[in-house]
């Protein structure tokens, strides 16, 4: 996982297609405003899997993430042990 500072979301690449998730930056916090997969990806886990990603770069740099999009309000309420870093 990359975070594409330039166009403001984390990016993944499996079998050469990309699953990426938006943010906006706010008061030190990063708000997840959208998540999306290339359809070829979808159903895969790859979205799944960038979000675990996303939760693990947030501890090592001690962020916070404020999931807004519906995808990753739901990923978070089926993985409450990553809710420490959500707001």
């Amino acid at each position: 996982m990359i975070d594409n500072e330039a166009l403001h979301r984390f990016e993944a690449v499996e079998n050469d297609l990309t699953v990426f998730a938006n943010y906006r930056e706010h008061d030190g916090r990063y708000v997840l405003t959208h998540v999306e997969a290339d359809p070829a990806l979808r159903g895969t886990g790859a979205a799944a899997r960038l979000m675990q990603a996303i939760v693990d770069h947030a501890r090592a740099k001690n962020l916070k993430l404020i999931p807004r999009c519906s995808y990753a309000v739901a990923w978070f309420r089926r993985h409450p042990e990553a809710r420490n870093v959500a707001e």
